[in-house]
């Protein structure tokens, strides 16, 4: 047998509730119940959210939940057959097979093929046809089980994708969106038309097959030459170059960045959410055989964004995107915040913090060899705050040249990095940098857009983009906006450096309220790239920036500390499985995971929010009140040693955690939880024999 699913994992004929959230719950608490999970509200926030993302309904009333989440311990696969039916989001109506997926986040690679060959078996309709069927539970288990070749029904593929056809399959019958049979699509006598695609979801488990499959069943049905790379869980194999040479038209069935998108250059495409290569296969094909004809279809750019109008697409708006390249670019800055801010500290720990004043004196006249003047402690205590603040100097132009990478792909990159010294060169710092990026990112992708002959468009990513896109954001800099840019920072490096007293508690109360609004989320992002961003600034004489980071990182440290510490003081307001989920919040706080909060947030949004908005704010407000400094960017309890003012650090996060453990606690109470949480452990104490001998 596969492990993956056994008898007391399958619902037969049950009504599950009204709704698809209801259905995933019920689901999720079978594979806790069989001790397949951990944290019950850990599991079924991650399967709710990545259902948030893309409806898992698909045509023939099939739905397949699935997620990836710390809380599985084993993949695990769980079934209902439900009735009523309940809709899943497919565009033919409810789904009365649901197959729940909860894959553990460092699942292996044999059990995520499993699973993926678990999800394309869902398109054949033999096999639905026999799940409807089956009398058992245990006939459910055999019938997967034979799914996935362990047992005796027929073994299909779980490899690559490869479909062709001769024009007569064409007669087989209409495409999954209930169309009427399809005409073969046009093509010369005797010629074949090629197609390639490629197949891609956040998670990589389920909608990248299925759409694989689905593609290649209507290009048989069109007489259409189709291969697949699906760039799924279970790792990928490339399409062969020659393949894509010889193709017509590329296909982008994604939900997610397709990985090295310029070996497509120049060929026409069609790009659509995953879920349209499942619902529409066909129109997909007739859409990429149309742009083949059509001399004014978008092309791939050679490693440029290459992005069709939002609108046609199916993508974001340019606000979203916009958004995501800013976060692509603190996501690869945080690194030289890091690692430059942790060098500069433990320079200061070797020889002090005069050092930063004469290192270059030291390293200019001594070496390993001969100390010259400099003792031992001032010559190591050199190299290493040197190489922290050149690691820092890489900060504003790492910033700008991976939001313009975000924007424009690998044509933004060297604009970017340009932009991004030139704001360093002007004192623009970090707010400079972001605007570099974004000028760079946006005349990079703009530039990508124009239809030229092939042999200017090989020219185009490596020469022209790179040298225009510079020119573009770079002179607007040094030209224009550097210099308001540069007044601006000063200004602000002038106020932040002169805060006392109340202005101080304030923008510690502020940044802290933000850290604990959601949980991560965009907000608390916004709070953390403000602190991590402005770490460069820092100075022995200016210890603002640290300090804002250091009330950042208390304020963040707090949301789950405070949760662990009320359901461990306040056990009878909290479920079982909120209490197990305090037990693990402890470790997550103290490492500034605010993240360890969000179980107990999606639980109670209304209680568990404002607790941890009052803590953070709490705690900011004390440390940055206190002084407290942190010339890292991360590392909670871990980087104490580290820490300026420890002992006012431990206590704003000990003083906002009991803020946040006392505020939740009295909500609470005033709600009535007590009560609620009580019938809720009946009810599961009452299911648990009964699950165990359905």
């Amino acid at each position: 047998m596969s492990e993956l699913i056994t008898p007391d994992l399958v619902q037969l004929d049950q009504d599950l509730g009204e709704d698809k959230a209801t259905v995933i719950g019920q689901l999720a608490a079978l594979v806790q119940r069989a001790g397949r999970a951990e944290q019950l509200d850990g599991l079924l926030a991650d399967a709710i959210a990545r259902e948030d993302k893309t409806a898992t309904g698909i045509p023939g009333g099939i739905a397949i939940p699935h997620c990836r989440s710390t809380a599985v311990t084993a993949p695990t696969l769980a079934m209902a057959r439900l009735d009523p039916k309940v809709d899943f989001g497919a565009k033919d109506g409810p789904a009365d097979l649901v197959f729940f997926i909860a894959a553990p986040e460092g699942a292996d690679q044999t059990h995520l093929k499993l699973l993926a060959k678990l999800a394309r078996s869902l398109m054949k309709k033999d096999f639905t046809a026999s799940l409807r069927a089956a009398r058992s539970e245990q006939e459910v288990v055999r019938l997967v089980d034979g799914a996935l070749g362990l047992g005796p029904a027929e073994e299909g593929p779980a490899g690559a994708t490869t479909a062709a056809a001769t024009p007569a399959a064409v007669a087989a019958g209409g495409a999954a969106s209930g169309a009427a049979a399809p005409e073969q699509a046009p093509a010369a006598a005797g010629q074949r038309r090629r197609v390639v695609a490629v197949t891609a979801c956040p998670t990589g488990i389920a909608h990248t097959y299925m759409a694989a499959d689905g593609l290649s069943n209507a290009a048989q049905e069109l007489g259409v030459d189709l291969q697949v790379e699906t760039q799924g869980s279970a790792g990928f194999t490339k399409l062969d170059p020659a393949a894509i040479a010889a193709a017509d038209a590329v296909i982008f069935a994604t939900d997610v960045d397709v990985r090295d998108r310029g070996r497509f250059a120049g060929k026409p495409y069609v790009a659509s959410p995953v879920k349209r290569g499942i619902d529409e296969p066909d129109v997909m094909i007739r859409e990429a055989l149309a742009r083949a004809e059509d001399p004014d279809a978008p092309r791939v750019q050679g490693g440029g964004a290459g992005t069709e109008d939002a609108a046609a697409s199916g993508q974001e708006g340019w606000g979203t995107r916009i958004r995501k390249a800013v976060m692509t670019g603190v996501s690869y800055m945080i690194p030289f915040v890091a690692a430059g801010g942790l060098l500069i500290a433990l320079g200061f720990m070797v020889a002090g913090a005069d050092i930063a004043n004469i290192a270059d004196d030291v390293l200019g006249t001594s070496t390993l060899w001969n100390l010259g003047e400099a003792s031992l402690a001032q010559y190591l205590g050199a190299v290493l705050f040197k190489m922290g603040s050149l690691a820092i100097g890489l900060l504003v132009p790492a910033l700008a040249g991976y939001i313009a990478y975000g924007l424009a792909d690998r044509p933004g990159i060297a604009p970017g990095f340009a932009a991004g010294l030139v704001a360093n060169f002007m004192g623009a710092g970090f707010l400079g940098g972001i605007v570099g990026g974004l000028l760079a990112g946006l005349a990079a992708y703009w530039l990508a857009k124009p239809q030229l002959p092939r042999w200017l468009g090989s020219l185009m990513p490596v020469v022209v983009i790179p040298l225009l896109a510079t020119i573009f954001s770079s002179g607007l800099l040094l030209l224009v906006l550097g210099g308001p840019i540069a007044t601006f920072m000063a200004w602000l490096t002038e106020w932040l450096s002169g805060m006392t007293g109340a202005g101080a508690l304030a923008l510690g109360a502020i940044l802290g309220f933000m850290m604990g609004f959601d949980l991560g989320g965009p907000i608390n992002k916004v709070a953390y790239t403000f602190a991590a961003a402005g770490l460069g600034a820092a100075t022995a004489a200016n210890t603002a920036p640290q300090e804002i980071m250091a009330a950042v990182i208390a304020a963040g440290m707090v949301p789950p500390l405070g949760l662990a510490l009320a359901s461990l003081v306040a056990k009878r307001y909290f479920s079982t499985v909120e209490q197990e989920n305090g037990k693990a919040a402890w470790l997550l706080g103290l490492s500034f995971i605010s993240e360890g909060a969000i179980p107990f947030a999606a639980a109670d949004p209304l209680r568990v929010l404002p607790a941890t908005m009052a803590g953070g704010a709490a705690a900011g407000a004390v440390a940055m009140g206190a002084g407290a400094t942190s010339p890292a960017p991360h590392g909670g309890v871990w980087i104490l040693p580290l820490i300026g003012n420890p002992l006012m650090f431990l206590a704003a996060v000990l003083v906002g955690t009991v803020v946040t453990a006392g505020v939740v606690v009295a909500l609470k109470h005033v709600g009535g939880v007590q009560r609620k949480v009580a019938d809720t452990e009946r009810d599961v104490a009452a299911a648990a024999p009964a699950a165990a001998t359905a």
